[in-house]
């Protein structure tokens, strides 16, 4: 009968250490467990070597990270799954880039804890000690501080620990979401964190040029070219040689230029406009979108095989009303820069302040939330942002108003026709509950966040609108 296979768990967090090493044993593991980084480092110095360590990012001492570096240096091919309650791009970046196998984000379910390990580990590791390997020289830089990308919502989390792991590889990825998520944020996380760091970032808006200059714009051209090409101009994609090129909103691409992608993504070449010489070109695209592409195959009007060859990976950015819990958050990192740049005393919001923006259905996202708490940095007569001060910011006015001169109905149906393309599940639901919160914003702003007059305002009992606003939050 073979052993059970030898497992550490590395956390300062006592309860941790207990509930994880008592499920892992449960599971049929033999554990190990250790306060601190340092311990590990001394067992691992007397020379015990595990099957599979699980360890702490933050730690007083040696933190998780160095000990990855230790462990990884001494045997390469130990699985390491780094954890933590801070999942952030620097701290995914920084495992993964140091040869992690996976990151777990605290708080975990146990079962998901378990199957994570069982997986991780080597199909032969029923109990087998891994034999001697040589050494090898893993070098961990400190990862770069990440001040642009913040929250903590389930599907933030997520984002970032597949921007961590898949800005270690040269892939091309699409990202998605609505107009002002941070699409162009994702690119420049996944460029900051990968080998090509060092090298251009170059970015490019294909809806904000026009047609007939985009192609010059991404591939250059030669002097005499066209009227009033009097020099020879460099294009994005040699700019960007070496790094990564950002397209932005890649689905307004024209046909003609998507076929002329097509090629550099496949062969990593391309003619200049009016040119003859074949220049050869080492870049990672990153595109981005918040149209439905496949939805643009169907009729026509982008190419099937350009959405395979861009859509390796994709990362998708939830809207800002599917993680209403990270709203306070970056409210107050907003506020704050604001108030730095301003040179003004910094703001903070009053509860029924920040209860009015949970409670708005932020059609322009975070932009629309920077862009707001820019205003009340400069028009907030005191410290303290109260509901009444968001009224100066005419808050209830953007929340999805609808054109007088369109009927809402039809608003609707347009909406409907777009989601129901796009394959959205689970639509009735979702749109009644986007119609319930966009009543209850607007009752609230004319009420002073004052919900017995709101929800008698809607013909609502007060406990329903704060059964819904409640429901809500913990749906997103």
């Amino acid at each position: 009968m073979t052993e059970p296979a030898s497992l550490w768990v590395v956390d300062d967090d006592r309860s941790i250490r207990f509930v994880l090493s008592a499920a892992l044993t449960e599971a049929g593991y033999r554990v190990t467990a250790f306060a601190s980084a340092d311990e590990a480092l001394v067992a691992l110095d007397s020379g015990r070597m595990p099957r599979l360590v699980l360890a702490d990012v933050r730690m007083p001492g040696t933190d998780g990270l160095a000990l990855l570096d230790r462990l990884k240096a001494k045997r390469p091919q130990l699985p390491v799954i780094i954890m933590s309650a801070h999942t952030d791009i620097a701290s995914t970046a920084g495992a993964f880039r140091g040869g992690a196998q996976d990151f777990l984000s605290k708080p975990f379910d146990l079962d998901a804890a378990v199957d994570l390990v069982r997986r991780c580990l080597p199909q032969d590791a029923a109990g087998l000690e891994m034999p001697e390997v040589s050494p090898a020289e893993v070098s961990l830089s400190a990862p770069a501080p990440s001040t642009e990308l913040i929250g903590q919502a389930p599907a933030m989390r997520a984002l970032f620990r597949a921007i961590g792991r898949f800005a270690q590889v040269p892939l091309s990825v699409l990202i998605t979401g609505e107009t002002g998520t941070g699409k162009e944020l994702v690119a420049r996380a996944l460029h900051r964190e990968s080998p090509r760091a060092g090298k251009p970032f170059v970015a490019l808006n294909t809806a904000a040029i026009p047609a007939e200059l985009l192609e010059s714009e991404l591939f250059g051209h030669e002097a005499g070219a066209f009227t009033g090409a009097q020099r020879r101009h460099i294009g994005r994609f040699e700019q960007a040689n070496g790094g990564s090129l950002f397209l932005d909103e890649i689905g307004d691409m024209p046909a003609t230029l998507q076929t002329r992608l097509l090629r550099v993504l496949a062969e990593g070449e391309f003619f200049r406009v009016g040119g003859r010489e074949l220049i050869r070109v080492d870049v990672r695209v990153l595109a981005a979108t918040h149209q439905p592409l496949e939805a643009l195959v169907e009729q026509g009007r982008f190419r099937a095989d350009l959405l395979h060859r861009l859509d390796v990976v994709r990362l998708h950015l939830p809207p800002l009303r599917e993680r209403r819990e990270d709203i306070g958050v970056l409210a107050a990192r907003f506020l704050a820069t604001a108030a730095t740049r301003l040179h003004l005393p910094a703001r903070k919001l009053a509860p029924a302040a920040l209860e009015r923006l949970h409670a708005h259905a932020w059609p322009g996202n975070v932009r629309e939330l920077e862009n707001l708490c820019w205003r009340l940095a400069a028009l907030a007569p005191g410290e303290t942002i109260s509901a009444r001060d968001l009224d100066l910011t005419n808050l209830a006015s953007n929340s999805g108003r609808v054109d007088a001169a369109h009927d809402w109905t039809t608003a609707l149906a347009d909406w409907t026709r777009q989601q129901l393309i796009a394959g959205t599940a689970d639509l009735h639901a979702k749109a009644r509950e986007r119609l319930d919160l966009a009543m209850l914003e607007v009752a609230l702003s004319l009420r002073d966040g004052r919900r017995g007059e709101a929800a008698e305002a809607l013909g609502m009992s007060r406990n329903t609108v704060t059964r819904k606003l409640g429901s809500s939050r913990k749906r997103h």
